[in-house]
């Protein structure tokens, strides 16, 4: 079991309580909203919200990082529950319940293993595709909502055909209030930044339903918010949906956490803070364990939702606690009026909210570096094609496709010695460094495992035909490879075994401690294991054949 470090809090600032006010104000119009992006009924979007503030700021690490239901988390409960039910609400909210659970669960599993660094599972030029190609998804299924149209199916291509087709059924006052609310969230959010633009637009929205009842002129509001129904208990599922839904959570956790660690490493980098990705597993289980047991959201820590609290000022996870009191405030006092919000205004609300991840410069090193730009497009066109789960699973394999094929087409370097020197360094990048024609010095320039193993051993014996036919000993250096599987062995037997045969010595040399020990248990014939330096190989190598 990890020992978790110190969970202490500290005082709280004067800074940490406007941050947290400031944030409240940010978040609870993109609770609501969020919740219709998932489909679900608005408290769960504000019952996430409270839970990820109070669960991240007792048990987190980051100070500013603010864990709530993400735009991301939203359009994948939708799309994951919509696989697998098009019942009634109870149901959805059911299968969500059970879903958001066993992601947290996940996350505790990670934790206890302390698999933190998991999150480079999920490569980030497939995170900012993804994310990029969500936002366009998400702008383009909020449509409907600023129409009041009803559309039918989630495909990119197949909502906008049929909100052209329904052209003549476009409600002018609806679109009317949305495009004043986008208008409005935008000019706040740039000239006045200090200003909740979401609560500001939300207020201004409920007001106008309120006392200019927009409600004659057709335009739909959120509806009752009921939190009767909201208790803590397990979802009733059979074993067969339980099933499916730990298939569904993985997909989950894999890109909330990618997600998540991603925005609290950049802000820890930011300021010099330290890093303990184990333990934000843990708040982020106990976060979403509890939300699903509530009902909830899938909850994570948000880019946009986090920097907003460090530009705030907060100095300590207070801030995060008070969001959460004041949050609380909020719904206590002004929920039948919440109710209220026109569905056009949620709708604005959300694609404001994605809108900054819309930006070319996210993307746009990539190119430059003319590095993972495939994964990148694949990324994006996967999620605009297939949709928002089937996408990221594709994104995810062509990135684990890109990365297997890299490590298949690792190339064998042989190695001369830098002159009046004891370093070693590849000819193709130093053509005059000295080679000892009696001894071979050879790199995979790429760690071994069963992928690469065979093809490595090929490239390896042409290297020998080429470079090294009249060598009497041969300087493997396995410096890239922490640990060597059963293939790995059995391909440099095959190895050893050829070279014994043709009077050649074979020094496996700058192994790592994994690769040593099961080396020296698999006894491989005429074969010299050493964990010294390539220098000190070459003087044991001419030793030996003396």
């Amino acid at each position: 079991m990890p020992r978790w470090p110190d969970l202490a809090l500290g005082r709280p600032t004067g800074k940490d309580v406007l941050a947290g006010l400031s944030l409240a104000g940010l978040l609870l119009p993109e609770a609501v909203a969020y919740a219709g992006l998932g489909n679900m009924p608005p408290q769960a979007g504000i019952v996430a919200l409270f839970v990820g503030l109070l669960a991240y700021g007792l048990l987190g690490c980051s100070r500013f990082a603010i864990v709530s239901a993400t735009s991301s988390s939203a359009a994948l409960l939708a799309a994951a529950v919509g696989s697998m039910s098009i019942g009634h609400l109870d149901w959805r909210v059911s299968l969500s319940a059970g879903l958001v659970g066993v992601a947290g669960g996940l996350f505790l599993l990670g934790a206890v293993a302390r698999l933190g660094a998991a999150s480079a599972f999920v490569a980030k030029p497939v995170v900012k595709g993804y994310t990029f190609g969500l936002a366009l998804l998400i702008i383009i299924r909020q449509m409907p909502g600023l129409l009041s149209v009803h559309t039918v199916g989630s495909d990119p291509m197949s909502v906008l055909s049929q909100i052209a087709a329904a052209s003549g059924q476009w409600h002018g006052p609806s679109f009317l209030v949305g495009v004043l609310a986008l208008t409005a969230l935008f000019a706040l959010s740039r000239h006045l930044r200090w200003v909740p633009a979401g609560l500001v637009v939300m207020a201004a929205g409920i007001a106008a339903q309120e006392w200019a009842p927009l409600s004659l002129y057709g335009v739909p509001a959120v509806g009752t918010i009921a939190f009767d129904h909201v208790s803590l208990r397990v979802p009733v599922l059979d074993w067969g949906q339980w099933l499916r839904v730990g298939e569904l959570a993985f997909a989950m956790v894999l890109i909330l956490y990618a997600e998540s660690y991603s925005s609290i490493r950049s802000l820890a980098l930011r300021h010099g803070d330290p890093v303990r990705p184990d333990r934000d597993l843990l708040a982020l289980g106990v976060a979403n364990v509890l939300s699903g047991l509530l009902q909830g959201m899938p909850v994570g820590a948000g880019y946009s939702a986090s920097a907003a609290n460090e530009a705030a000022g907060a100095r300590t996870r207070w801030a995060g606690l008070m969001a959460a009191a004041a949050v609380g405030i909020l719904v206590a006092l002004f929920l039948p009026w919440v109710a209220s919000t026109p569905v056009p205004v949620l709708a604005a609300v959300v694609i404001w909210a994605v809108s900054h991840t819309l930006r070319w410069e996210t993307l746009a090193p990539y190119f430059v570096w003319q590095r993972d730009r495939l994964l990148v497009c694949a990324a994006v066109l996967a999620v605009l094609v297939l949709g928002v789960l089937d996408g990221l699973l594709l994104s995810i394999g062509i990135s684990l496709f890109l990365t297997l094929k890299s490590l298949t087409e690792a190339r064998i370097a042989v190695l001369g010695r830098l002159k009046d020197s004891h370093d070693f360094i590849d000819l193709e990048l130093y053509p005059h460094a000295k080679v000892d024609p009696d001894i071979l010095v050879v790199r995979p320039e790429a760690p071994m495992f069963f992928w690469n193993a065979e093809r490595l051993m090929v490239l390896l014996q042409r290297t020998l035909a080429q470079h090294g036919p009249a060598a009497k000993a041969v300087v493997l250096s396995l410096e890239e490879s922490p640990d060597l599987d059963g293939s790995c062995i059995e391909a440099l037997r095959e190895l050893s075994q050829q070279l014994l045969r043709s009077g050649q010595h074979l020094i496996v040399a700058r192994l790592k401690s994994k690769a040593y020990t099961v080396l020296q248990r698999a006894h491989l014939p005429g074969v010299t294991l050493t964990v010294l330096s390539i220098d000190e190989a070459v003087t044991l190598a001419r030793k030996r054949t003396a």
